[in-house]
């Protein structure tokens, strides 16, 4: 990025700190926690069964016991196996201990943490957002269209969950903010040369827009990845006006190429002429030649030749 187009503090705009970060969370392999739920399960299931064969028999204070304490196992069971929780790749989990934060699952696969807290499942993919087209001024008044599109991806899930209501419109509220901002700080076309323009320097306008969007989404968790232009051009009402001046450039521009090639080209003739003396000019000899070289080199149609039976005095 160039010192030009590096915004600098003042430009970017302030978030606020995050009051949260994230870290992981306190758990273990789902399959350990899945086998131990379904031993106790059976077991309860089992103690039940036989405190119900005690009491038909007879034995109905210790078959009593096995059954109370068969159901409290079967209840503990259930109970813990609801701290399962299947985490696929791209995905984690934010877990919350009765409003608390206790922080977030990213490997993947069947883990388990305390059941009485709350899981919320985040995705960690890398998505994209386009923004419609947006109708704005550009840094000269002139009203202009552009779209873009934005790479990104959640980095801190606890900021992405507690910093901002929704982190998906968040990021999509702000992307069209930063490119109507950066939209009206530059002219679709410099009439400077050295100035910055929309559409002669969009890998310089496309870094500045990263880097405000940076800014900007940094406070939900999320990191840009790239963005990019898609759509550029003047709004309907004066896209006609502004191509025909972009053509009167183009016809100058070509004009003044050609002047300064045929100019070169009759004062090469001209030394050449002098140098080799095969035949002396005076000065309105020389005017007329640099003249008729002039017309035939830089007219736009085929020169028509003119026979002089005479001098050039007569």
């Amino acid at each position: 990025m160039s010192d030009e187009t590096k915004p600098t503090a003042g430009d970017l705009p302030e978030m606020p700190v995050p009051r949260v970060r994230e870290t992981p969370a306190r758990s273990v392999p789902g399959g350990l926690a899945l086998l131990l739920g379904l031993l106790g399960l059976l077991a309860g299931v089992g103690g039940v069964l036989a405190g119900a064969g005690l009491v038909s028999g007879g034995s109905g204070g210790g078959g009593g016991v096995l059954i109370v304490l068969g159901v409290l196992l079967v209840i503990g069971s259930i109970f813990a196996m609801a701290g399962l929780n299947m985490v696929a790749p791209g995905e984690a989990r934010v877990v919350q201990l009765f409003g608390r934060y206790t922080g977030t699952v990213r490997q993947d696969g069947l883990r388990w943490v305390n059941p009485l807290t709350t899981r919320t499942k985040i995705s960690t993919r890398v998505r994209n957002h386009e923004t419609a087209v947006l109708k704005v001024n550009d840094a000269y008044g002139n009203p202009v269209e552009l779209a873009a599109v934005v790479v990104w991806q959640v980095e801190d899930t606890a900021q992405a969950t507690f910093e901002v209501d929704d982190f998906v419109e968040f990021v999509s509220t702000q992307t069209e903010a930063a490119v109507r901002h950066i939209a009206i700080e530059y002219p679709y076309d410099a009439h400077d040369e050295n100035g910055l323009s929309l559409r002669g320097n969009a890998e310089e306008i496309t870094e500045k827009l990263a880097a405000e969007l940076t800014a900007r989404v940094r406070a939900a968790g999320v990191r840009i990845i790239e963005s990019r232009f898609t759509h550029l051009a003047y709004a309907p009402e004066i896209a006609a006006a502004m191509l025909q001046r972009q053509q009167a450039g183009a016809v100058v521009a070509a004009r003044r190429t050609i002047v300064e090639g045929a100019c070169g080209m009759v004062e090469d003739a001209v030394a050449r002429i002098a140098a080799q003396d095969f035949v002396e000019l005076d000065e309105e000899r020389k005017a007329a030649m640099v003249s008729n070289l002039l017309v035939v080199l830089c007219g736009d149609r085929s020169p028509q030749p003119v026979l002089n039976a005479g001098s050039l005095y007569q």
